[in-house]
């Protein structure tokens, strides 16, 4: 850890940069990026993301700020073309220690082996059902849950032994899939990650009452597979992780919005037009693109002045007021 690293207002380093690589998809989520809510100003023109160049001079910028973990997002990060190019200049960044991606699965049969060969070690798919009406619901009309399945086993086949599937689970649509989640992935070495619906962004229609705490949802597990606590793998982990007490693997739960963790977040988020968020919930950017072309040791700086700046902890302050103002859309920044 370099003892020089930036800490912002209320002491959190900076070690985590979630990279968007395009703020479009191929599925139209209603809690992430409904087709009749969604903002077109905020749908990019090629020219306006980031090049590979860019990304790779900003990356090592976060690097040398104190950033060891990327995680790749978009939009849908496997419609940027070329994806495997990008990863495999990543993976010799100094400093990056851990890189993932996290996508839908519905384009991963034909990439999952290059990106693996790429240097890629580590996926996340969301997986909100596996019963096939309802995914497809889920995905806004657009999703085949038999084509991310089908993703899932040629990632198995490249190398991917241990995927993490994010559910968001919101009351009253999709809470039922849990068990059928759980007991689909128990005993295969995946992780099944359980996220509160969250107030992210100002079209997905959130309300608290379609909330399922991350408590309720752990209880009804653990009923029929009895799980133990873990402890985190490192500070800052998002996800509170259980044990099955038969050794048949794990499950975790992201808690926003019942048990917020804004003490421990050591976020950041570039969006693909080179715009810096310091919280998910963050009304507004600070580009740098015009940093990011006066190089490395310019980006380095400015992003020390901007972290030692912040002072978010949106999930902890919550309020009435907090969430009426606009937010960002999470489909422009990545989860």
């Amino acid at each position: 850890m370099n003892p020089d690293a930036p800490r912002d207002r209320h002491g959190r380093p900076l070690r985590d940069l979630r990279l968007s690589l395009v703020e479009t998809c191929n599925f139209r989520c209603p809690y992430c990026m409904p087709a009749d809510a969604t903002p077109d100003n905020e749908v990019l023109d090629r020219a306006s993301r980031l090049d590979f160049d860019e990304i790779e001079t900003a990356v090592r910028a976060f690097a040398r700020v104190g950033v060891s973990k990327l995680r790749l997002t978009g939009g849908e990060p496997l419609l940027r073309k070329n994806l495997p190019e990008l990863v495999a200049r990543l993976v010799h960044v100094p400093g990056i220690e851990d890189i993932a991606l996290t996508t839908n699965g519905s384009l991963l049969a034909g990439q999952a082996r290059a990106l693996r060969d790429a240097g890629l070690r580590r996926l996340t798919v969301s997986l909100d059902a596996l019963d096939p009406a309802l995914f497809r619901q889920l995905s806004g009309g657009r999703g085949n849950v038999d084509d991310v399945l089908a993703g899932i086993a040629a990632a198995e086949a490249a190398g991917f032994s241990s995927i993490k599937f994010n559910c968001v689970v919101q009351r009253g649509v999709n809470e039922a899939e849990a068990l059928r989640l759980v007991g689909h992935f128990r005993g295969t070495g995946h992780v099944v990650r359980f996220i509160e619906f969250m107030d992210v962004g100002n079209c997905n229609g959130w309300r608290r009452d379609k909330v399922v705490p991350s408590a309720e949802l752990r209880d009804q597990i653990s009923a029929q597979w009895p799980l133990r606590p873990l402890s985190p793998t490192y500070r800052g982990e998002v996800a509170t992780r259980h044990a099955f007490v038969d050794g048949q693997g794990e499950v975790g739960f992201v808690s926003s919005v019942s048990e917020p963790f804004c003490g421990d977040c050591h976020r950041a988020r570039l969006s693909a037009d080179g715009q810096l968020f310091t919280c998910l919930f963050a009304n507004r950017g600070t580009p740098l693109r015009e940093v990011i072309a006066q190089g490395e040791d310019a980006l380095a700086a400015r992003l020390g002045e901007l972290w030692r700046a912040r002072g978010d902890r949106y999930s902890e302050q919550r309020g009435e007021e907090d969430r009426k103002r606009r937010k960002i859309e999470m489909f422009y920044i990545g989860g």
